[in-house]
């Protein structure tokens, strides 16, 4: 965060000061959790399910946050928001968020050179963000959230990383009802703004995928016009998509794969496209700057449109070709229980994709198992259930089971889901919980089995991953993130 006096600060948000002149000056970063704090910080005070922040304002200031942001007194200097008095733990979690959203549009209002990037869409959007961030990085100093931290908590959090030194801040925008990513626009405006597909996801809350597409192309329509420098980069092989070019006035740029039934007119294409036998991707990019080949070492068919939209914004920002395709070449995955894929020592592969699912990325996991197994290897989708689908639900999971034996997965292991088996038969199985999967896989799995796992968060299928692996020399690690909650932060 830009260095801010306490006054300034409580002038952005509309706050008053409590125990504190105003001449403090906050130079460090901002943060929710109080084991995070470093000398100089603004320690932010979040009522959680567990636990109440502002119980931890004292010891964040003895650990050197100047001041807290707060919704009641504390026991430290403080900027006070919200109603005085207010007594639910919602109504000052939400003046806390307002106020943190206040911070961070200031900060963005303060960084005009600041070149913003956000993107949206029903899957894919954290590994392409991570593949963003990536191809910036080589042009000067970026900030992108860790991990799937793309809510009314991690957005202002991850703008308020960004300082006059950082020259790009790549934003992952999220929505749960219309009007949300419209709100996150007004925090920090994006230049340029990628929507990578409409799919699925969340249908519990938009009732529709039309409904979706109006969510998600809140993003174009917030962008600057062309004159100002706006670009809207646009998923040409995605029609609902495709049709947001005319909702914005921004340029647009369209990404896409060339493909027997597509014969490719994107402004960056993917020709050429293979796999390979570990089911990674290679391709020809064809870009107005030229062309070059790309071999990826993310897994997955899917990766090749996310690479292509990372490619477009490279190039937008001033890539060269080359470099482009070195660093996409070269990147691995940054946020965890995204298409890891790990090796056992008896030769079982596993493929951790436990983070989130939905019937699109479901198809995606399940293409890259086929790809992985081959002929010759026995695959294994263990799928737990997809969430936020509403009355679709169902249908939703037959269908990727159906899929699953139209791809020539050999076994299918549904935990505590068991309309997948209505669409896969008789072959597959349901199990309860996460016991009851891993006692059938230790006894059933051999070596050279390729196993998926993938299942909305809910589902807690990372621990199925968990007990495959322990005892195991894992091949790909992650790093570890923040807490992509409230209900950690202390």
């Amino acid at each position: 965060m830009i260095p801010m006096t306490l006054a300034e600060v409580a002038e952005a948000v509309g706050g008053r000061l409590h125990r504190a002149t105003g001449e403090e000056l906050v130079s460090g970063p901002v943060e929710f959790d109080s084991r995070a704090i470093t000398k100089g910080g603004l320690f932010v005070a979040l009522p959680g399910e567990r636990v109440d922040g502002h119980d931890y304002a004292a010891g964040a200031h003895a650990a050197g946050a100047t001041a807290v942001l707060a919704a009641r007194p504390v026991e430290a200097p403080a900027v006070l928001v919200g109603e005085r008095g207010a007594a639910s733990a919602e109504a000052r979690s939400a003046a806390v968020l307002a106020a943190l959203s206040a911070l961070a549009a200031e900060v963005a209002r303060r960084l005009p050179a600041l070149e913003i990037v956000g993107l949206t869409g029903s899957s894919g959007k954290t590994s392409t963000k991570d593949l963003v961030a990536a191809v910036l990085a080589p042009l000067g100093a970026t900030v992108a959230p860790p991990g799937s931290f793309n809510n009314e908590l991690g957005h202002p959090w991850t703008v308020l990383r960004a300082d006059r030194l950082t020259q790009h801040l790549v934003l992952e925008l999220a929505a749960r009802g219309l009007g949300h990513i419209a709100a996150q626009c007004a925090v920090a405006q994006p230049r340029i703004g990628v929507v990578l597909n409409v799919g699925s996801a969340h249908l519990g809350e938009f009732g529709s995928p039309e409904a979706v597409a109006v969510a998600k192309g809140e993003l174009v329509e917030a962008l600057p016009p062309a004159v100002r420098g706006g670009v809207a980069v646009l998923n040409a092989d995605d029609g609902r998509v495709a049709a947001m070019a005319s909702r914005t006035s921004a340029r647009v740029v369209t990404f896409g794969v060339a493909g027997e039934d597509r014969p490719g007119t994107a402004d960056v294409l993917a020709a050429d496209v293979w796999l390979d036998d570990a089911g990674r991707a290679g391709f020809r990019l064809v870009t107005p700057a030229g062309e070059t080949d790309v071999g990826l070492r993310l897994v997955g068919a899917h990766q090749v449109g996310n690479a292509l939209a990372a490619a477009a914004v490279g190039l937008e920002l001033g890539a060269d070709l080359e470099q482009l395709a070195d660093v996409l070449s070269a990147a691995r995955p940054t946020s965890r229980w995204r298409m890891e894929v790990s090796e056992r020592p008896d030769g079982v592969t596993v493929i951790n994709d436990a983070y989130n699912a939905n019937p699109e990325s479901m198809r995606a996991g399940l293409e890259a198992l086929a790809a992985i197994s081959g002929s010759t290897r026995r695959g294994w989708a263990v799928l737990g259930a997809m969430g936020e689908l509403g009355d679709t639900a169902p249908a939703a999971h037959a269908g990727v089971g159906r899929l699953a034996a139209q791809l020539g997965v050999r076994h299918l292991v549904a935990v505590g889901a068991a309309d997948y088996r209505t669409g896969y038969g008789e072959e597959s199985m349901v199990v309860p919980d996460v016991a009851a999967a891993l006692e059938v896989l230790h006894e059933r799995l051999r070596p050279g089995d390729v196993v998926l796992v993938k299942a909305s968060r809910a589902a807690g299928l990372e621990r199925v991953v968990a007990g495959l692996l322990a005892g195991s020399t894992v091949e790909t690690g992650q790093p570890g993130t923040p807490a992509e909650s409230t209900e950690d932060a202390r």
